[in-house]
């Protein structure tokens, strides 16, 4: 983009506005006061008042265009490159930044829109976190009364429903005994993962890495239940940042289960697993959205506060 160099810019700004005055009366008479004994002045002194009229308005003229001229000289960011990345750099990124975070603390506000949680539309929620596979999550209404307590170790979970008089126990793995609340529950878990850091490539899964313009994108496949290898997650990486911005989670039959979008990353407590190779920092993501591939509904997780490796309590994590 072109721009007027500063002096040019002031020199024209006060040259129309010299012009401006002199060729039109109106810009006297719109700031000359009232007088009511106007008559009683003689010619000079009118001549006078009216050139110190005009030297207050070019000062003006000047003093905006010099405000003018310095906000046009600002010159336009110069982008970030785009980083270049192996399939090995960006597993390896995934295994720092999943265990950077050993545990934690963490409030957030969920927006749900479809009705895949019939329990609320809006939820202030709190999660605790404990590495390798502790999570309790609650939520409350906008006035604090309780909604839900989502709690799961290792293999087992328990979810508390206080308005419904409801507690339902199972295995991760089948959670047909919750019904219609299983989905929005798996949904929810998959979109902390963003949080606590995009799952590691296991040793029994492949990557393959796809160059899509602006980001790389890296398909894990795993053995599925008829033994052969399929996709089962997409990672988005942009290129500037080499940070996870998208996900989705497929189905054995290659369907998207969830699409979840990652925004608004800011760093959180000292640790590795930063944002780029070699990068100590550590960024997560404060705003999650994340789509119901089976056309249910979303959800939008806003994250307020999170706390990273400080050390949780028992009663913080609950019990199966």
């Amino acid at each position: 983009m072109w721009y007027w160099p500063r002096n040019e810019a002031i020199r024209r700004v006060s040259l129309l506005a010299q012009r401006a005055v002199e060729d039109d009366p109106r810009w006297t008479r719109a700031i000359e006061p009232r007088l009511t004994a106007h008559s009683l002045l003689n010619t000079s002194e009118r001549e006078n008042n009216r050139n110190g009229r005009c030297h207050v308005l070019r000062g003006l003229c000047l003093l905006i265009a010099a405000l003018l001229a310095g906000c046009a000289e600002v010159t336009p960011r110069e982008e970030t490159q785009l980083k270049q990345a192996t399939v090995e750099e960006l597993t390896a990124l995934l295994g720092q930044r999943e265990e950077a975070i050993q545990t934690m603390k963490g409030l957030f506000s969920a927006k749900v829109r479809g009705g895949i949680i019939p329990i609320a539309t809006r939820v202030e929620g709190a999660v605790y976190y404990q590495r390798p596979n502790a999570m309790r999550m609650r939520g409350f209404t906008a006035i604090g009364s309780e909604l839900f307590e989502f709690v799961q170790v290792d293999d087992q979970f328990t979810l508390r429903l206080p308005t419904m008089g409801r507690v339902l126990s199972g295995n991760p793995s089948d959670m047909s005994e919750m019904g219609k609340l299983a989905r929005p529950f798996q949904l929810s878990v998959w979109a902390m993962g963003g949080v606590l850091g995009i799952s590691a490539v296991a040793t029994n899964e492949t990557v393959k890495l796809v160059e899509d313009g602006e980001r790389y994108r890296l398909d894990v496949s795993g053995p599925s239940q008829d033994g052969v290898q399929a996709i089962q997650r997409r990672l988005w990486f942009e290129r500037r940042t080499l940070l996870v911005v998208k996900e989705d989670r497929l189905s054995n039959a290659g369907d998207v289960e969830a699409t979840i979008q990652y925004e608004d990353f800011r760093p959180i407590g000292n640790a590795n697993g930063g944002s780029a190779v070699g990068d100590a920092r550590l960024l997560r993501p404060f705003k999650i959205s994340l789509e119901d591939g089976k056309g249910q509904g979303s959800v939008q997780m806003t994250f307020h506060e999170i706390i990273p490796n400080q050390p949780i309590k028992a009663s913080e994590l609950g019990h199966v």
